[in-house]
């Protein structure tokens, strides 16, 4: 082999190493327009969230919350299969959706609560928090945590339907505020909270019915 030709061959070598470790970013053109090659380096970015996404997300966590507490109370306080049923599938699927709102605030660098350090009934602008719609009241919660039997189901099915429409109330203005609801994460969240929540709602409505 002459010394031109194993010149080649140790550059082409080269060039492939060289492609092989260092990956192409390519981005797509528009339409009718060529694609660019980023440098390798180029990490995507999130995108924009609005204000009403950040608040949507932060309420909805206090929201889930307080259902989470809601189902908590039931292995101790009845013995209804289709309600201790259903209320382990809410506890388990709102806790880990908690979890993803929490993860999705944070890779915002956004804080995963409302409220004000210390001030729990101020938000983060300082101006009085408006009650999530839905929300059991404190006397709601007190007389969930003395019933059993009967009365516990009956009044947990009613409180979590309430619970539950507010929640749909929250989708839907998150959904009818400009430039909101944009962040495809935070779409399919709340697209599955309103769907999941409706289906949930039709189940303790028939449940209700079945309590004597």
């Amino acid at each position: 082999m002459n010394r031109s030709l194993s010149i080649l061959l140790l550059c082409a070598s080269a060039a492939m190493l060289s492609a092989q470790q260092s990956p192409r970013v390519v981005q797509p053109g528009a339409p009718g327009q060529p694609t660019k090659q980023l440098p390798a380096d180029t990490h995507g970015a999130l995108p924009t969230s609005s204000r009403d996404d950040i608040a949507f997300m932060q309420g909805m966590i206090m929201h889930h919350s307080q259902a989470v507490e809601m189902t908590s109370l039931i292995p101790s306080h009845t013995t209804n299969a289709d309600v201790r049923s259903l209320g382990a599938r809410m506890k388990s699927a709102q806790s880990d959706e908690i979890d993803f709102m929490k993860r999705w605030l944070a890779a915002r660098g956004q804080p995963t609560s409302m409220a004000m350090p210390g001030m729990p009934e101020m938000d983060m602008s300082g101006a009085p928090m408006k009650p999530m719609p839905g929300m059991l009241s404190p006397a709601q919660m007190a007389a969930l945590r003395k019933a059993n039997g009967a009365e516990f189901d009956r009044l947990f099915l009613t409180g979590m339907i309430q619970h539950h429409q507010g929640a749909l109330t929250m989708v839907k203005d998150l959904f009818a505020a400009p430039g909101a609801g944009q962040d495809a994460a935070l779409f399919n969240f709340a697209t599955d909270v309103d769907n999941a929540q409706t289906a949930e709602i039709r189940i303790m409505q028939g449940l209700l019915k079945e309590i004597k």
